[in-house]
Order: C-alpha cells, then sequence, then structure tokens
C-alpha cells in the first residue's frame, strides 16, 4: 500500500477534527443571539437536512431500506448532544480532553462491534494519548483526575457516543453513503431537538430564540458541518477504529489554539505538556501503515 491513500483518509479525519475543534465558537455565538446550543444543533441540522432532501431526494428510500442505521442515527444525536453543549457550558480544552477519553472506549467499541482485536502499537498510541489526557485532567486542588461538573458528564458522553458512531460507520461502510449522512443529520437533529424539549421542563431550559444577525452564524456552521461529516464518512470507513479515533485527537490541538486566543481557556504548563503527549501521538497513528480491519486484503 502506497503512502499517499493512508495519508488521504487520515487528512480527512484531520479536516472533521478542526470543524469541531473551531465550533465552539459559533456555538456560543449563537448562544449570545439567544439560542442554546441544544436548540442550535437542532436548527442547524434542520438546514442540513433540508438541502440533502433538495438536492438528494432519494436518500430517505435509502435509508428506509437500511434500517439498521437508526443506530448510526442515535450515536451520532447522542455525540452532538453531549459535545455541542458541554462546550459552551464548560472550559473549552478540559471539555474537548474529556470528549477524547473516545479512544479508550473505541479500543473496547470495536471489539465488540467489529472484531477488531487491538494491536501492540494501537495500544501503545492509545496509553500515550491517555497519559496525556491524565497529566492535563490532573488538577492541583483534586486527589484524582475525576469529571467534576454536568460539562464533564456531557463531554464523556459524547466521546463514548462518537467512538460508537466511528464504528457504525465502519459496520455499516456498504450502506449507500448518502443514506448513512441523512442518518447521522437526522439523528443528530432530533435527538437535540428531544433534547431541548425535555430540557424545557425539566432545567429550565430556554425556549428557540435568534436574533438575526445570528442567521449567517447557522447558515456557515451547517455548511462546514456537512464538509465534516463527508471528511469522516471518507476516513473512517477507511482507516482502523483505533487509528481513527487517535488521529482525530488533532481536534485538541485546534480547540485548545483557538480558545487560548479567544480567551475561552487558559493553556496551563500541565495542560501543554499532557497535550504535547497526546499530539505526538495522533501524529505516530497518522504516519502509521494503515491497519487493514478483518477480512480485507
Amino acid at each position: 500500500m502506497t503512502r499517499v491513500p493512508v495519508l488521504l483518509p487520515a487528512g480527512a479525519l484531520v479536516l472533521n477534527a478542526f470543524v469541531w475543534g473551531v465550533s465552539w465558537w459559533p456555538l456560543r455565538e449563537l448562544q449570545g443571539h439567544g439560542l442554546h446550543p441544544l436548540w442550535t444543533t437542532a436548527l442547524v441540522y434542520a438546514v442540513v437536512v433540508s438541502c440533502i432532501s433538495l438536492f438528494r431526494p432519494g436518500a430517505w428510500r435509502s435509508l428506509a431500506a437500511h434500517p439498521q442505521l437508526w443506530f448510526l442515527a442515535a450515536a451520532a444525536g447522542f455525540t452532538n448532544v453531549g459535545f455541542n453543549w458541554a462546550v459552551t457550558v464548560g472550559d473549552v480544552v478540559r471539555v474537548v480532553l474529556l470528549f477524547y477519553l473516545m479512544p479508550a472506549w473505541s479500543v473496547l467499541v470495536a471489539w465488540v462491534m467489529l472484531g477488531e482485536r487491538p494491536r501492540p502499537a494501537s495500544l501503545l498510541r492509545l496509553v500515550l494519548a491517555m497519559a496525556g489526557v491524565l497529566v492535563v485532567l490532573k488538577a492541583p486542588d483534586s486527589p484524582w483526575p475525576v469529571p467534576q461538573g454536568s460539562a464533564d458528564w456531557l463531554a464523556i458522553m459524547g466521546g463514548f457516543s462518537f467512538a460508537v458512531t466511528n464504528a457504525a460507520l465502519r459496520k455499516y461502510r456498504d450502506t449507500p453513503s448518502e443514506a448513512r449522512m441523512l442518518a447521522m443529520f437526522a439523528g443528530s437533529g432530533a435527538m437535540a431537538a428531544s433534547a431541548a424539549l425535555l430540557g424545557m421542563s425539566q432545567l429550565a431550559l430556554p425556549a428557540p430564540a435568534l436574533a438575526m444577525a445570528g442567521l449567517p452564524v447557522v447558515v456557515g456552521l451547517a455548511l462546514a458541518f456537512m464538509a465534516s461529516n463527508m471528511a469522516l464518512q471518507y476516513g473512517a470507513s477507511r482507516l482502523a477504529v483505533s487509528t481513527t479515533a487517535i488521529v482525530m485527537l488533532t481536534e485538541i490541538l485546534f480547540a485548545s489554539v483557538s480558545s487560548a486566543l479567544a480567551g475561552a481557556s487558559e493553556l496551563s504548563l500541565r495542560t501543554l505538556a499532557g497535550g504535547s503527549l497526546i499530539v505526538l501521538a495522533a501524529l505516530l497513528a497518522a504516519l502509521a501503515p494503515a491497519e487493514r480491519p478483518p477480512g480485507q486484503a
């Protein structure tokens, strides 16, 4: 196998990571315009689903013909609800790092869903990445690096769901791509809307409201999520789940730099040290030969 076919899917995953790594900014901007992140997620994906329905009307028939994709829809929905909500209420870097406990989940999820036994190289990269996460999470006033507050738990839920999403993309890679894309977007929008409606009655979340100045942000975010989804499908369907999970850790770099420049988080020496280990693991994964899943020549 030549290097180019390996780097192309890895590059697609890095593009996806970039979109998600800086997505905290438009989400917080829209919250400032009166729209809670759950309603933002529902609205953005409603725009995306409308575009897909307009330009690819056959996607709905294709989705109906592959009911197993509703599992993918649910996993994608929980991913978006967890991450998008957490990144607007917690420290951006901490949320993203907790979200990227995902590699640990991915090894287990891929073993259960795909029968991919972890290889020594992937375990070594995993240990390196998780060591970085633990360094970052170990606060001076806390004896253990444990989750604190709703943002932490939302991020962990989102990370686990993202691991399941990546495994489902591999498991259902033979289904039509337009059906997979529709399932992920429709599931994300429906899950966010359901969570927002439940939150209005149980958590006193505000009703949807959006100032006109926020409309361009909604459109831009919708386009960015469409591009990132296509990149994720391309990359995740061509690389082993463990490799996908580690490459996607570059999102931490994008989130850390962008949030620090914008004053949305503070990069301590501990965060820089742990983040360096995580980025190193991601680079090793991107440069490693592709790990073929079982059954592929």
